[in-house]
């Protein structure tokens, strides 16, 4: 494969800023994922700056320990135009290495009450000695399409804010 990305691309029924706020609460990216891989957030602050650390626990049934944790550093912040972050590893001395890959969401306002959300996942910073045992992407192209579906549901005004 030669592209070294993928993107999908779903309109969401909901204000940019308050997607944007769902995307900058790790403690909905378990509920967001379309993979099912992500399970608990270990840390739950709302992302705020560019160089900020979260991390998340995993799981994945090839994964060498099945449960596993990912410390992600955010590389992108442009509230509520665009969020991303890159996925690694952090060592017992707290050093992150991080895999080469980013998530990116890009948030496009489409009036008041409507977004059009891009999920873009690129692998063009992979070293080539991880390609060797990691197959890139790492999920079937569902997954975009699924985590933005699941997205928009997180997104949607409830009853109580359509009376206020």
């Amino acid at each position: 494969m030669d592209q070294e990305n993928v993107s999908a691309t779903l309109t969401v029924a909901a204000p940019a800023a308050r997607v944007f706020a769902v995307l900058a609460d790790p403690a909905t990216h378990a509920a967001i994922d379309g993979t099912g891989w992500v399970q608990e957030p270990a840390d739950r602050a709302p992302l705020t700056e560019v160089g900020q650390v979260f991390r998340m626990d995993m799981y994945h049934a090839k994964h060498p320990d099945g449960d596993y944790r990912v410390a992600n550093k955010v590389a992108v912040l442009d509230p509520p135009r665009a969020i991303g972050w890159l996925t690694g590893t952090e060592g017992e001395d707290g050093r992150l290495e991080l895999g080469g890959w980013i998530w990116r969401y890009d948030l496009t306002p489409l009036g008041p009450s409507e977004t059009e959300v891009t999920l873009t996942y690129d692998w063009s910073a992979v070293p080539r000695f991880r390609r060797e045992y990691i197959q890139f992407p790492p999920f079937g192209p569902e997954h975009l399409i699924n985590s933005l579906r699941h997205l928009a549901e997180l997104a949607a005004p409830t009853s109580a804010d359509r009376t206020t």
